[in-house]
């Protein structure tokens, strides 16, 4: 039996001690200064977007929070559009500005500014990789997805802005190598390279329908859906599609680990072995087999040749699905719910009849609104993040108490929704916020963000290759964080670092520890907040960088820093 010992700094143990009182009292954030965004500014889909959210606060007479102040808004836009919080600097220059028209400024700042276009781009990468491929997607030897390449593509289509639509057509589509730097190499294709081959490429046909249409197929592969209108004739027959495409493998030399793969297309002959009616066999419960050929989920036919030269099957599906209405209704609820929290509907996935939206008209009319706008993805987040909801505070009250998605009640969107960063987010802001960084090349960075987030995230092995995380207040998240190479970095003294140059700046002591409290929370400090710094600075015997340390430590352990609010 192997043994596990957890070795803590009893510095840090220490550090925790003594600020626990301070930890203590961050419950509930003051707020004081109220900014709306200039109605002017905005687009009409913004308008659209609010009429549409007021509507629903009179039908269940719901009265909404106050607009959040600016600091905690800057830090909410900057966490959601490039991943991180805002550095010091970036904060004041946004809290200082008084135009009317500012929160607009900043979003099209943050998303068309040269400046950020490489943190935007990562971001989103970041967050599609593990939508396509899982956390954990291309971290084994064996796997013949390509982490590296999934990311590269996806970054490149950020940082060009490529469109929705020409994204998900490439990567329904994609053939070519998974890795980079060899000859054919095309990123797109890590997302059904290593779906296409199990299970005569179930896991994808149920990727592709879930993700992109927001149509739960899975069950339905062996049966009928009971709730649904999906049936097993439906799913074999989607299934169809994906039957020319094979993923090819190169071995390392002399063992089992995939040097690279490639996803091919190749003429299917059919189960009944005639390419020129090459049709598919699916069992009924009753044992009964049925015959299906490629038909799209609205029931539009395509040739039912196997070879390429009359049709290729993946190419037919990939323009079928841009037509979809569902296309555009599935973008805008997984978008509108990475802003707000939630979505239109629970799961966001899964679109239809049988599952009701909170917000029917407003996700038909932003689909459509979407489509119109020729699927840009930047023009979609600016009007999430101007739009009403978004400016609300994080709190919940008598007005609006009957507005708690966490316990079952439809999303009234009367209050932004706290929720947890994610790991990635985490990983930013401590990195990018306070200077934390170890040096090298990209590369070199990339590994070590991996290896960090590793930490955080187990993977089951079920048919959607779903995932759970322990970035949620764990044991080992409180230790990572307390104790932590990345932590130890965030708040070392030595030359150079970011409690080194906060001890520096400003004027005087509490000018000092607002800039950390701003830094960190978005906030001044409350005057316990400055009476426990006080005793802090007499218990390091004056020594203001050691307080600083102490502070800041505490400051990014806490729930208020972990929190998207």
């Amino acid at each position: 039996m192997r043994a596990y010992r957890w070795q803590i700094d009893i510095t840090a143990l220490t550090r925790s001690l003594a600020c626990a009182l301070l930890v203590a009292t961050w419950l509930v954030s003051g707020v004081t200064i109220r900014s709306a965004v200039a109605e002017t500014s905005v687009p009409p889909q913004v308008a659209m977007i609010n009429d549409a959210i007021e509507q629903v606060w009179r039908d269940f007479e719901v009265r909404p929070v106050g607009d959040v102040d600016d600091a905690v808004w800057c830090r909410r836009v900057f966490l959601d559009v490039i991943g991180r919080i805002p550095k010091y600097e970036e904060l004041s220059e946004f809290v200082s500005d008084r135009s009317s028209d500012k929160r607009a400024a900043l979003v099209d700042r943050l998303l068309n500014d040269d400046r950020y276009t490489e943190e935007y781009a990562g971001h989103w990468a970041t967050v599609w990789t593990n939508l396509l491929i899982g956390r954990s997607g291309g971290t084994d030897r064996r796997d013949l997805t390509n982490r590296d390449g999934m990311q590269k593509y996806l970054r490149d289509c950020f940082a060009r802005n490529k469109t929705y639509d020409r994204m998900v057509y490439e990567l329904v589509s994609a053939e070519g190598s998974t890795k980079p730097g060899t000859s054919n190499f095309n990123g797109a294709v890590n997302f059904l390279v290593g779906k296409v081959n199990e299970e005569k490429a179930t896991l994808a046909t149920s990727s592709v329908s879930r993700i992109f249409l927001g149509q739960q197929v899975q069950c339905t592969q062996c049966h009928n859906h009971p709730f649904n209108q999906w049936k097993q004739q439906k799913f074999w027959e989607f299934n169809a599609f994906f039957r020319q495409t094979r993923a090819l493998r190169r071995f390392v030399d002399g063992t089992n680990d995939v040097e690279s793969a490639e996803l091919v297309s190749e003429d299917f002959a059919g189960e009944a072995g005639n390419p020129e009616d090459a049709l598919l066999f699916y069992e009924l419960r009753n044992g009964l087999q049925k015959v299906a050929y490629p038909v799209f989920t609205d029931g539009t036919e395509i040739p039912r040749s196997g070879y390429l030269e009359d049709v290729n099957r993946r190419a037919e599906l990939a323009s079928l699905m841009l037509q979809s209405e569902y296309l555009d209704k599935m973008i805008v609820n997984r978008m509108w719910s990475l802003f707000l929290g939630y979505g239109f509907t629970r799961p966001i996935d899964d679109l239809g009849p049988h599952n009701a939206s909170s917000h029917p008209e407003l996700l038909d009319s932003l689909g459509k609104e979407f489509r119109k706008a020729s699927y840009d993805l930047k023009r979609l987040i600016t009007w999430i993040t101007l739009s009403k909801p978004y400016q609300l505070e994080a709190v919940l009250g008598r007005a609006n108490e009957m507005d708690d998605p966490s316990v079952g009640e439809s999303p009234k969107f009367s209050r932004f929704y706290l929720r947890q960063m994610s790991a990635e987010q985490l990983y930013g802001s401590l990195v990018t916020a306070t200077d934390a960084k170890t040096g090298g090349s990209y590369e070199e960075q990339e590994a070590q963000r991996r290896r960090w987030l590793e930490q955080f995230v187990v993977a089951f092995g079920t048919d959607e290759g779903d995932e759970a995380t322990t970035f949620n207040g764990s044991i080992p998240q409180a230790l990572m964080l307390f104790n932590g190479d990345l932590s130890r970095t965030a708040t070392e003294t030595k030359p150079g670092s970011f409690i080194d140059q906060i001890s520096k700046s400003g004027k005087s002591p509490r000018d000092r520890l607002t800039q950390l409290f701003l830094t960190g929370l978005a906030r001044r400090p409350t005057k316990t907040e400055t009476s426990i710094a006080g005793k802090l600075l007499v218990a390091r015997k004056g020594d203001e960088k050691e307080m600083l340390q102490d502070m800041w430590w505490a400051i990014i352990n806490s729930n208020e820093f972990i929190m998207q609010h």
